[in-house]
């Protein structure tokens, strides 16, 4: 039997608020051409796709601005806004303030669905990172707070700092080829706590394609080894992947890791990898 139970929904929990979001989101992570990556945005959206994943550091300011063009076409309510602050913002929380408020004008929205702390600051204790964080949530920049690049242990803290908000994400590289302490402590931890991971790079920028047992998998099930990737991560429960792309045909084959399932076999086929 697989390590997790299968999860068939392709809607994923917000931590335990009771809301959800898409079970595959799309990243703004080294954009190329923001125009083309504007347009596939919105056609994703089109498509039921509603987390977009974003930072204030991608392109320096740029993908947060590229993101408020698409909410400003969608419409704000279609669109779950997930963006994260340099962990050294939250040493102070007037620092921190200033700079959601310059995310905030850059995606022309009052406050984002997700703030997140981009990565441990090693400089300041976590309960202070989080103490910080947890203020701008009361004072309504965020609607939910979590984490990014947070480890089992560092995800504990986080979850020990809080007062009256609650962690609802970690934000983690995890793939079908990188895994290992994802799910043997951080993905437990958050099941047992009630924390949704955010996968980031899934697709190990294309490495899955080219992998044999990947491969093997897609061609058993008629998928492609991209699809069967991101399927792997959506089966997980409480986990989303976030890819990026800015090529149309790309946002084709990544829907169509959606409405189906991996067989218990074959998840166990890829668990091996």
């Amino acid at each position: 039997m697989p390590r997790f139970p299968i999860d068939p929904s392709d809607r994923k929990p917000v931590g335990k608020s009771g809301e959800t979001f898409s079970a595959i989101g799309i990243g703004t992570w080294a954009v190329r051409d923001y125009a083309r990556a504007e347009e596939v945005l919105v056609d994703a959206v089109e498509r039921g796709i509603d987390l977009i994943d974003t930072a204030e550091m991608y392109g320096w300011g740029r993908a947060e601005e590229m993101v408020g063009r698409v909410v400003a076409r969608v419409g704000r309510s279609r669109v779950f806004i997930t963006t994260k602050l340099l962990p050294e913002r939250f040493r102070d929380v007037h620092e921190a303030r200033k700079a959601v408020e310059a995310s905030l004008r850059r995606l022309g929205v009052r406050s984002v669905d997700l703030l997140l702390i981009h990565w441990p600051d090693y400089a300041t204790p976590i309960e202070r990172q989080v103490r910080v964080l947890e203020t701008l949530w009361e004072e309504g920049y965020a609607r939910h707070i979590g984490v990014s690049n947070f480890d089992a242990r560092e995800l504990q803290e986080a979850l020990h700092a809080t007062r009256r908000a609650e962690i609802a994400v970690d934000q983690v590289h995890y793939s079908v080829l990188h895994k290992r302490g994802v799910e043997d402590e951080l993905l437990p931890l958050a099941l047992r706590e009630g924390v949704t991971i955010q996968a980031y790079t899934p697709l190990e920028r294309c490495a899955v394609s080219a992998h044999p047992v990947v491969k093997r998998v897609a061609e058993r099930l008629g998928k492609t080894p991209v699809q069967v990737a991101l399927n792997y991560l959506i089966s997980r429960p409480r986990v989303a992947a976030i890819p990026k792309t800015e090529r149309r045909e790309h946002l084709e084959e990544i829907l169509g890791a959606l409405g189906w399932r991996l067989p218990p076999d074959a998840v166990e086929e890829l668990e091996r990898i």
